[in-house]
């Protein structure tokens, strides 16, 4: 079959190119997924670019998926050949087919196109459980760093809803102006430009970000560490607490784990989206063989939102 197939790290003008691949293979608890679009995330260009592991032998890039079930799994669980899916597998999502875990997949009704299906795996889930790990957030101040991404339209939307005065931390006013319509209290282009205290502070960019957003905690408040988009490390400094958020805590925060399957969850944000709770943000749609193009957008910030690749 068809997929996209990594390139090398040093090379990158080509981090991917369309290649041949082996069909799936699922185990007994798999289905097997004809996939008609899928989704673009940071991490996998960091994958491709070997700043993060690639975990298999044998990787390929594709975690965000949407299309028909083709096989339906061995041991009956998950849904019939024929139902129109959205699944988050581990990897191997830009191909023709794909293998996933019946639990990692959720049924699409008529309504809910595999376009706007397929921007909500990975970015959808990690603002769902995100919020999850933050507690309630209803008439709490909320501090949001990178909110730009995938996951910053997310969680704004999400935490707005249920009551939360999110101020979203992007890089430029044109960046947040859809932050505002989904639901942003507040917009700031830099940390020294919000004014706590926050009960809440959710920070994805790292380096100098998380200390000046710590700063802006309320005495007992939460910051929970989500990402390192800028890739440079954290240092903090135990007595810089002391200057305001005494006793804050900071929590790590890993997607990956959860007392829900990705399946529940997916239920969950597709609902969302068919009752008009939610709403994915599309930055671009194109055709697979430009998956190049758009891992370079991606690189240079070009992409405003979710892109989203057709398969044909």
């Amino acid at each position: 079959m068809k997929a996209v197939l990594p390139g090398s790290p040093a090379d990158t003008d080509k981090p991917v190119i369309l290649g041949e691949a082996p069909e799936p293979a699922p185990a007994a608890d798999e289905l097997v997924v004809a996939v008609e679009a899928y989704s673009v995330n940071r991490g996998e260009t960091f994958q491709l670019d070997g700043q993060l592991d690639r975990t298999w032998p044998g990787w390929r890039p594709g975690k965000d998926v949407a299309g028909t079930v083709v096989r339906p799994a061995a041991d009956g669980s998950g849904p019939a050949a024929g139902t129109r899916v959205v699944a988050h597998p581990p990897a191997f999502g830009w191909a023709e087919r794909v293998a996933v875990s019946s639990a990692s997949v959720a049924e699409l009704p008529d309504g809910v196109d595999a376009l706007t299906a397929a921007a909500l795996p990975l970015a959808g889930i990690t603002a769902l459980r995100l919020l999850r790990a933050a507690g309630p957030v209803a008439g709490r101040r909320v501090l949001l760093t990178g909110a730009s991404g995938g996951v910053g339209h997310y969680v704004t939307e999400l935490a707005a809803s249920s009551g939360a005065a999110v101020t979203a931390v992007v890089a430029t006013p044109e960046r947040g102006a859809r932050l505002r319509e989904l639901g942003a209290a507040e917009l700031a282009t830099s940390l020294t430009d919000t004014e706590g205290p926050y009960d809440l502070v959710l920070e994805s960019v790292g380096g100098d970000s998380l200390p000046a957003a710590l700063g802006r905690l309320a005495p007992g408040g939460l910051l929970v560490w989500f990402g390192q988009a800028s890739r440079t490390p954290v240092t903090l400094d135990f007595f810089d607490f002391f200057k305001g958020p005494s006793q804050a805590r900071i929590a790590h925060f890993d997607y990956t784990t959860s007392d829900r399957t990705y399946g529940a969850d997916l239920a969950t944000l597709v609902r969302l989206v068919a009752t008009g709770r939610l709403h994915p943000e599309i930055g671009s749609v194109r055709d697979w063989s430009r998956t190049a193009e758009v891992i370079a957008d991606l690189r240079a910030r070009k992409v405003r939102g979710n892109a989203v690749l057709t398969v044909s």
